[in-house]
């Protein structure tokens, strides 16, 4: 069963698509018994090979941006006929109109079943509602045990949001960084 952040990247892929006019956008959920490859594929087309790499730029953009995840693997991006992009749990497919309706991935996968991205949404929506009924439980028994130990529980922080601070206390501008400006720079360091 795919989970909800790979759902969750497949709807960002789909909504970069979208905005760089990509045409005719399908998602493809493969059969897990006939297809060990991967979750879903990405289907659409541009109007010419130009597009075609817009639309594979944009994809990996937001993507790297929003998730930071990059493609395992992207072929075809220089010729622009064919892009295809391997995110491990779902590939991109990029095709100039002619190769699409040449190769027919839709009609070669028959036993996919093809969604719409309201679907995929509301399926996604539908993981994180009972992802959310579930944890509120967790909680509510972890505070029973604590209270039948006679011990509070005190909540630790987490490693990586502590490597986020201090990743972004040492990444803080200082007066002399090169990212500030003289005047910037003098201001803080008391002089005129």
């Amino acid at each position: 069963m795919p989970s909800t952040e790979t759902q969750q990247l497949l709807l960002a892929a789909a909504a970069a698509a979208d905005d760089k006019k990509a045409e005719d956008i399908r998602i493809l959920a493969l059969d897990p018994a006939e297809s060990g490859l991967t979750d879903y594929f990405l289907i659409s087309n541009g109007t010419n090979e130009r597009q075609n790499a817009a639309i594979a730029d944009e994809i990996e953009i937001r993507l790297k941006r929003d998730f930071g995840v990059y493609p395992n693997s992207v072929e075809g991006r220089r010729q622009g006929e064919w892009i295809l992009m391997d995110y491990v749990d779902f590939i991109v497919h990029i095709f100039s109109a002619e190769k699409r309706a040449f190769y027919g991935l839709e009609r070669l996968r028959k036993s996919a079943t093809s969604l719409s991205i309201a679907d995929l949404n509301a399926e996604l929506k539908s993981a994180i509602a009972a992802t959310r009924a579930k944890a509120p439980k967790a909680k509510s028994q972890s505070k029973k045990a604590s209270t039948a130990t006679g011990r509070k529980t005190v909540a630790k922080k987490s490693p990586a949001k502590s490597a986020r601070k201090a990743v972004s206390k040492a990444s803080a501008p200082t007066p002399t960084s090169p990212g500030r400006s003289k005047r910037a720079a003098k201001k803080l360091s008391g002089k005129k």
